[in-house]
């Protein structure tokens, strides 16, 4: 059989012990529970989280996936399925998300966000934000409607840090309509976005911090880390019944390899090597 696709652009699928996978950012509660409820009525998971390796240790860190692998914990399943990949890929990225909030009035958003006892509010200018953001001397960095750009700072160390980081993002969450995009210019966001009252822009994280972060317990806040992955795995749409099967790990893994090939002789499988941008998630 000819195949035109090379063999190191296959994703490496794999089952791992649920117990095994080490989140570095909170599950999203308000999503837990629909997700699961979807789980459940379709009966497949169509995307597998994305893991990478704990450098000396049987554990991954779950680079994206945390709600699914905390729905798969909660449905008792002993095993996942999981995108495998080197963290030290070239061609894997480690972006941020950006945070557009939506409401009735900056000033609500600002009054509310600075009664946060812990953080300390400076404003700035961008050169010096981005700076700071990237030297980790900011957790976050907020602009306003009107340009105005503040940055947004918490004594202590690195676990008090990311708790008022989560407070933070956990407060506005709460109060106000929030979404995620991957610009932060100010132009293209009031263009697209509607009653935009502030916009939060978090630091790049390095591989070795997120997996530091998963080894101590620390978790981010949902939403801010983006891992830009070299072939994604997606739309892989397996049964939830192999998940929780009576089955050792290692029958999992053969049936797995034996379903992969049936895919590749089905010619089921297709690489994009170009972007892709979908417009019915």
């Amino acid at each position: 059989m000819q195949l035109s696709h090379i063999p190191d652009a296959f994703p490496i699928l794999r089952f791992v012990p649920i117990q095994d996978l080490i989140p570095h950012e909170q599950a999203d509660p308000v999503r837990i529970e629909p997700l699961i409820r979807r789980l459940q009525s379709e009966a497949i998971l169509k995307n597998p989280p994305v893991v990478a390796p704990i450098p000396d240790e049987p554990r991954y860190v779950v680079l994206d996936g945390a709600n699914r692998m905390e729905a798969a914990r909660r449905l008792g399943f002993p095993h996942l399925i999981v995108q495998v990949v080197d963290y030290e890929d070239p061609r894997l990225r480690v972006d941020a998300w950006t945070h557009v909030i939506s409401g009735e009035s900056p000033e609500d958003l600002f009054t509310t966000v600075q009664a946060i006892e812990g953080i300390i509010w400076e404003p700035s200018e961008r050169l010096h934000a981005q700076s700071e953001l990237a030297r980790r001397q900011a957790i976050a960095c907020f602009i306003t409607p009107q340009g105005g750009i503040y940055l947004i700072r918490a004594e202590g160390d690195l676990y008090r840090r990311i708790n008022l980081l989560n407070h933070l993002v956990d407060t506005y969450k709460s109060h106000f309509r929030f979404y995620r995009t991957i610009t932060d210019q100010l132009q293209q966001i009031l263009t697209y976005y509607e009653q935009v009252i502030g916009i939060a822009i978090f630091p790049r994280y390095e591989p070795a911090e997120i997996i530091e972060m998963a080894r101590s317990g620390a978790r981010l806040p949902a939403g801010i880390t983006r891992h830009i992955i070299p072939y994604r795995a997606l739309r892989i749409n397996l049964s939830l019944e192999i998940l929780k099967a009576p089955l050792s790990l290692e029958e999992k893994n053969a049936w797995l390899t034996e379903w992969f090939r049936q895919k590749l002789a089905a010619r089921e499988i297709r690489v994009y090597e170009e972007s892709v941008v979908i417009f019915d998630e």
